[in-house]
């Protein structure tokens, strides 16, 4: 009998042992999980952030990415408006034409001088036919600059010669008159052409506008 409780005390202290070895063996691995689990989970948050942040920033550039595709507009791509006078030459270059040529004909009743109707005739008719004709490519939308020069070449020559006229007469009407009428037209010709010639009509400066 004491040799039966003697085997079977050495048996349980064996397994109670074996036990304890077992337990020790396995607290390490529960030691080593469970500090490697916070260790994996920050690594797998730093992993998350980084892919936010990178997808924030290919979206933040992907949005910017057309405002930089934009073209700049540099000086020359500036649609810049025509420099144009105020005022267009056929608004007095009609009235002109029409005086000159009521002048010639009032003339020549009273004086019944045909130079003097000729004179009208000629300078008036060439100034109104000048002065439609600038009117009509206007309404094109073409430049009526060689009709203007023609008109204030007419007028400097009415003004060179109402002028000798005057230096005989003496007359301050109507030679004096048209000389100072003339002179005039001059110096508004003179600003159109410097200006740049007639204003666009309306219609072209709208589509311009519309255009730009």
């Amino acid at each position: 009998m004491r040799t039966m409780a003697a085997g079977t005390t050495l048996q349980l202290s064996c397994f109670s042992a074996m036990n304890r070895h077992l337990h020790l063996s396995r607290r390490p691995s529960l030691l080593c999980t469970s500090t490697l689990r916070p260790k994996s989970l920050s690594i797998l948050a730093m992993s998350l952030e980084s892919g936010s942040k990178t997808k924030i920033s290919a979206s933040y550039t992907g949005d910017a990415s057309p405002a930089k595709s934009d073209p700049i507009l540099d000086d020359d791509q500036v649609v810049q408006p025509k420099r144009a006078a105020k005022i267009h030459d056929f608004c007095f270059g009609i009235p002109f034409g029409g005086m000159v040529l009521s002048g010639g004909l009032l003339g020549f009743v009273f004086t019944r001088n045909p130079a003097t109707l000729g004179s009208g005739i000629l300078f008036g008719g060439a100034l109104l036919a000048l002065s439609i004709f600038s009117l009509k490519i206007w309404r094109q939308g073409k430049s009526s600059l060689p009709f203007i020069v023609g008109q204030a070449a007419l007028a400097a020559v009415l003004l060179w010669k109402n002028l000798q006229t005057y230096a005989v007469t003496k007359k301050v009407f109507p030679t004096g008159f048209y000389a100072a009428v003339s002179a005039a037209m001059i110096c508004f010709y003179s600003y159109v052409l410097l200006s740049g010639g007639n204003p666009p009509p309306k219609k072209l400066k709208t589509s311009a506008t519309v255009a730009s």
